[in-house]
């Protein structure tokens, strides 16, 4: 079962990456990719578990992080939309849909 990230999606990740690395240290930036790779176990044994969204989507959220995947359920495994800052504008990337 893969995962297929959106280009923008995967750039937030590798970003909200550096921010900790550089702004709180490498352990950090290190344990919100575990953290991500985590969830995204959970997401591919349950694809269900995130909030639905009106557009067909699911948020899910990471729990020691600000931060959520937004995602669909495709057929070979999870769809990423977005890794998104919590505190961020709620809905900037519906426009990669």
């Amino acid at each position: 079962m893969g995962v297929w990230l959106h280009p923008e999606a995967e750039l937030e990740l590798t970003d909200a990456a550096i921010y900790y690395a550089e702004h709180a240290s490498g352990r950090i930036a290190d344990a919100f990719l575990v953290e991500f790779e985590r969830v995204l176990a959970l997401l591919k044994q349950n694809p269900q578990l995130g909030t639905p969204t009106a557009e067909g989507l699911r948020i899910h959220r990471l729990y020691r992080f600000p931060y959520s995947i937004v995602y669909r359920e495709g057929a070979s495994g999870p769809q990423i939309y977005a890794v998104c800052h919590q505190r961020r504008e709620p809905v900037y990337w519906q426009g990669r849909l």
